[in-house]
């Protein structure tokens, strides 16, 4: 059988894996960066322990690989770390690794995968008296030169269910029982098993940059550089995310809702309603706390910044209500308005305009005006047309009165380029809002809060702008590169971060993204994406609870009947 591997042509023989292949072709590497971790055929991922070439198919083999096969034509596109879905493949292995080292020294421990910081991943570590991020180090190195095989296996649900209840994970246990399938999938090494929703490496020793850092609570287990793989990414402080990530856990801990099963059996039960209106009043809470801060201050700007399907425009208008409250007159802008004409945009190196560069705002002149309207001077307002792609004046002017706030929304809004240089720094407030989602599938898996940015747009792009999956998945790579780049650098720089998450949505979003994803077909170049999606979601119980919703909450911007939107 000949094969295409990453423009290479090989002949594959019965029962040899894609791992000999690409040894046999030379495409392996010592280096991570270079070094194969998965396969990408047609619209799926694959292990590369995966084999072509059956002697004959068994009764335990997927149709799906053979329908990416044929799909493919044979052709193979090897996933590297540098790749978005390499790099997924690379931390599901070191999550792997790390639990398996950690059952094997602590079997009693209670271990939780906490959040996500930057390029690391807190990791709570809870009936352990002795433990030590040094030996855990150890053993994880130990299991690394092992090299031990990570072969997935298919089991019996209520087995697995039963073998964890035994293990005293009781976690993992209730998460199962929603699933509506008799078998499930798990990796495993001896008594210790897990799942973590998709392809691994071949073996533990694909595992070479990495480190355990001690942490208050349990550890930091840092990843690779995500643009130089062959170099342990640097960490930088991050306490304000750290202490959202923490308030949310006291939230969940306050609505009985620390993860899936939880929200699930508050679905069923009907007290999601409950659930609902508590998160609900405690987002109105915050954004009063807020807006008790930015009068404090005497503040006569506020820049509020997030990354995309944040809900920073619901955001900005919940605060100019709370600030009314106090007396103000809080003005709305968008830097979409300081939009650089398209035709004027110079394309990168590729020969495309990078639209979430930050050269794409003519921050010179947002600076100008800001300080201007801070002087109480009087200033002309642009507006981008996005049919035409330019900048256009129409008469509109501003100026600040002493009761004014500006709210001036926008992705680089954090960004210190923006800010007035010579105006005094306590007329600013900073405000960073993110969707920092605190619920766990279970104590090993956590819902990743981009995960729950793209559900939300994927529901806007369809319900406002009739964008198809496959349209919103396309442009989803650039969208994050750029908050990478440009967003993510500066949250710590803001007076506040709020968090926009609410424990209820994901089971109000199914029922609005379920029927989508269902349409892409295995055959289609986003289907391993979609399928990601869909993993978690099968999970998760939909819940017919529309009517709870206020018109003023964050999730109205995105399944629509917003009353700022109106």
């Amino acid at each position: 059988m000949k094969l295409t591997i990453d423009g290479r042509e090989v002949l594959a023989q019965k029962e040899q894996s894609l791992l000999s292949l690409v040894r046999g072709a030379g495409l392996d590497s010592e280096l991570l960066s270079a070094r194969p971790l998965a396969a990408r055929i047609a619209g799926e991922v694959f292990t590369l322990n995966y084999i072509p070439l059956r002697e004959k198919d068994g009764e335990g083999d997927r149709p799906s690989m053979r329908r990416a096969m044929a799909a493919s034509q044979g052709v193979i596109h090897l996933l590297r770390c540098r790749d978005s879905a390499g790099r997924d493949v690379y931390v599901r292995t070191a999550q792997f690794v790390m639990f398996l080292a950690l059952s094997q020294l602590w079997p009693k421990a209670t271990c939780t995968m906490d959040c996500t910081l930057g390029s690391s991943v807190f990791v709570s570590v809870r009936g352990a008296e002795d433990f030590s991020a040094a030996r855990l180090k150890e053993q994880v190195a130990a299991i690394v030169r092992q090299d031990i095989p990570l072969l997935r296996r298919n089991v019996k649900k209520d087995a697995a269910i039963a073998r964890y209840r035994a293990q005293g994970r009781e976690d993992k246990a209730r998460l199962l029982a929603w699933l509506d399938r008799d078998s499930c999938s798990e990796y495993g090494y001896g008594a210790y098993s897990d799942n973590f929703f998709g392809e691994m490496a071949p073996s533990t020793g694909y595992l070479t940059v990495w480190d355990v850092l001690p942490a208050d609570g349990g550890f930091l287990f840092v990843y690779p550089d995500e643009l130089e793989p062959d170099k342990l990414a640097r960490l930088s402080p991050m306490p304000q995310l750290f202490g959202v990530f923490s308030e949310g856990e006291r939230w969940c801990r306050l609505m009985e809702c620390e993860n899936v099963a939880d929200l699930n059996e508050l679905t069923v039960s009907g007290r999601i309603r409950e659930l609902i209106r508590v998160n609900e009043a405690l987002h109105e809470k915050r954004f009063s706390q807020v807006a008790d801060m930015v009068c404090a201050r005497g503040a006569k700007a506020v820049l509020l910044a997030g990354p995309s399907s944040s809900g920073k425009t619901t955001s900005a208008n919940r605060l100019a209500t709370q600030l009314r409250v106090y007396g103000k007159k809080p003005v709305l802008m968008s830097l979409d308005d300081y939009y650089i004409d398209r035709d004027k945009i110079a394309p990168g190196p590729d020969g495309k305009v990078d639209l979430e560069h930050i050269n794409t705002l003519d921050c010179a002149l947002f600076r100008q005006d800001m300080q201007q309207l801070l002087e109480g001077k009087e200033v002309s307002l642009p507006t981008f047309n996005f049919l035409t792609g330019k900048r256009e004046w129409h008469g509109e002017t501003l100026r600040l009165n002493p009761d004014s706030v500006i709210i001036v929304e926008g992705l680089h809004a954090l960004n210190p380029v923006m800010l007035p240089e010579n105006v005094e720094k306590n007329l600013i407030f900073r405000m960073y809002v993110s969707p920092l989602l605190p619920l766990n599938m279970d104590d090993h898996n956590r819902i990743p809060t981009s995960y729950l940015r793209l559900l939300r747009r994927i529901v806007r792009d369809y319900e406002t702008r009739g964008s198809s999956v496959q349209r919103t998945l396309s442009m989803w790579e650039s969208v994050r590169q750029g908050e990478k780049r440009w967003i993510f650098p500066f949250q710590e720089n803001a007076d506040v971060i709020f968090n926009s998450s609410t424990l209820y949505e994901l089971a109000v979003l199914k029922k609005h993204i379920y029927p989508l994803l269902a349409a892409v077909q295995p055959e289609d170049s986003w289907f391993d994406e979609v399928r990601n999606i869909v993993k978690i979601l099968d999970f998760v119980v939909e819940a017919q609870v529309d009517d709870e919703i206020p018109p003023t909450s964050l999730v109205r911007e995105f399944i629509g009947g917003n009353t700022f939107y109106r």
